[in-house]
């Protein structure tokens, strides 16, 4: 039928036939037709079944490699890759056993230790504002050629990042650096400024002396323009003040000067490249005996035995406003610009503490050496002492700082230098010594009462209650129970240290008035409803 109506227009007249002769020689058969639409759809029908065949194989691999993925989890895996064992079956997810940890360098913190933290945190801020600083922060990471070359041999502590959409970054160090970043790229001319916040170094930790990869610190820093050793002599005082108010002990805050360190090197026949290397090991006294760091400037860093013999004498120096005076009579040291214009700041900045009422909590000591490459001037370290047999030790570092002078102009856009001194308190430290040394339950709440059901039936008069006293700004609480027992309910308030209960009956209820039960004498007294939140605001701490 199709071959007939494509045939019939040319089949007309003979003289048609005649004139669409060669024209019709080229035209298909019926049949021809027909075996062309027969394969056109098996091969339509083909390609659709290729389609599913396909679409098919993708699952299978999909399946596969979730399921390779479940192997590798559980432990379990082909023969060539568990060291000849046979394979295991995988587990199903949701019951494998997992080795749950946390990250190494780091800890959780439960109630208990996060109460001490904020405790510590929350006097440490008070001794910041007392000072008229403020606060600011900057983020978690920084471009990675921001942090390097400014902490000398600890810069490989830092952590690096991945490639993040083009940037190369890495997790800060210290808060000393993002800071100095911050007041150049903002053309900040001066800021006294207190900065708490995490940052991670790539160390080898040690948690019982409170040494993590992620921690805390709080920093204080004065930036600016002013008359010399003004601001350093108040960094001093605010550690001094911090560490008194959170009483961790007996401590002392060590004081030396760049230029004086410096100085002494040059006049001890160190050369002027290997200063910063020289430095990072003089600043490992601390906690390594001098026949040790001795070896390691000899056979490491390359110094002759008489240069480092002559470093000996010097760092084993500590005193007050006695040593300067010897020091600048010393024969070598005086020929020395810098290590004179170091003396004269150290003069004066002792003279300023004894003002402050800090000079006997300070040691002058030219074994502080504080490997950082970016220190420019006076440098502290605060160390808390211990006993052993009647004979002080040192304990821990838990405080540091110093002058930066130059660190600024480095990400200023015209290099413009900002004078900064500032001052890193080592909380987490403190928080190890503090969580050692506590006897006591502490305290996880502010709670101030909780209101109590005498009997059933009491719940809605409670949240009454309870509305009125978070209007009125008092810090409350009670069971999530309808009918909770009096005992239990009393029991809480014992355990979580809780100072008062508003104890709701009936009886009390129909005459307006309510107990207010003292938790820890366990006394009762009636207060009118109406005038509860002020009886009990009378009876708080202020």
């Amino acid at each position: 039928m199709l071959a007939r109506r494509f045939l019939r227009p040319f089949v007309a007249t003979s003289a048609c036939r005649s004139s669409t002769a060669p024209f019709l020689q080229y035209m298909p058969s019926a049949n021809h037709l027909a075996r062309v639409c027969h394969a056109h759809t098996n091969k339509m029908a083909r390609e659709q079944q290729l389609t599913q065949i396909n679409e098919e194989v993708q699952k299978l691999l999909a399946l596969k490699e979730k399921l390779k993925q479940l192997q590798l989890a559980d432990g379990s895996g082909p023969v060539a890759a568990s060291g000849g064992r046979a394979p295991v079956a995988p587990a199903e997810p949701g019951n494998r056993n997992l080795s749950l940890k946390t990250a190494k360098g780091t800890r959780d913190y439960g109630p208990e230790a996060m109460a001490l933290r904020l405790s510590v945190l929350d006097k440490i801020v008070r001794v910041f504002r007392k000072h008229g600083a403020e606060t600011i922060d900057t983020p978690v990471f920084e471009l990675k050629e921001v942090l390097t070359g400014k902490y000398g041999e600890d810069s490989k502590l830092i952590y690096d990042l991945k490639d993040q959409g083009g940037e190369i970054l890495a997790l800060r160090y210290d808060l000393t650096v993002p800071f100095a970043r911050y007041v150049g790229m903002g053309n900040v001319f001066n800021i006294k400024r207190y900065h708490i916040a995490k940052v991670y170094r790539r160390d080898n930790p040690q948690i019982t002396r409170g040494r993590y990869r992620e921690f805390f610190q709080c920093d204080f820093d004065i930036a600016g323009t002013y008359d010399p050793m003004l601001p350093d002599a108040e960094c001093v005082k605010v550690v001094a003040e911090i560490l008194t108010e959170l009483e961790v002990g007996d401590f002392v805050i060590k004081l030396n000067h760049r230029k004086l360190l410096d100085g002494m090197f040059e006049a001890c026949g160190v050369p002027a490249d290997k200063f910063r290397t020289a430095c990072s090991s003089v600043d490992k006294l601390d906690k390594t005996p001098w026949e040790e760091v001795r070896r390691e400037m000899i056979d490491e860093k390359g110094l002759t035995e008489t240069t480092v013999d002559r470093i000996g004498e010097y760092v084993t120096l500590n005193g007050g406003a006695e040593l300067v005076d010897r020091l600048a009579k010393d024969e070598q040291l005086s020929r020395i610009k810098s290590a004179m214009e170091g003396l004269e700041d150290m003069r004066l900045l002792l003279q300023y503490c004894d003002i402050l009422q800090v000079a006997d909590r300070i040691s002058f000591d030219l074994s502080l050496a504080r490997g950082l490459d970016y220190y420019t001037g006076v440098i502290y370290e605060a160390v808390l002492k211990g006993a052993d047999d009647g004979d002080e030790i040192m304990v821990g570092s838990v405080a540091g700082g110093g002058r930066y002078d130059n660190l600024v102009g480095m990400f200023n856009p015209k290099r413009k230098q900002v004078p900064c001194v500032g001052v890193s308190i080592g909380v987490e430290r403190i928080f190890s010594i503090l969580e050692a040394k506590a006897t006591a339950k502490t305290r996880t709440n502010e709670t101030e009462v909780y209101v109590v059901s005498a009997h059933k039936g009491l719940h809605l008069k409670r949240l009454e209650i309870l509305n009125k006293l978070w209007s009125a700004g008092i810090k409350a609480e009670h069971s999530y129970k309808l009918n909770p027992k009096l005992l239990v309910q009393l029991q809480h308030c014992e355990e979580y240290q809780i100072p008062y209960a508003i104890v709701l009956g009936d009886g009390e209820l129909a005459r307006g008035v309510v107990k207010l039960r003292e938790i820890v004498s366990r006394k009762e007294e009636e207060i009118p409803l109406d005038a509860l939140a002020g009886e009990i605001r009378k009876r708080l701490p202020a």
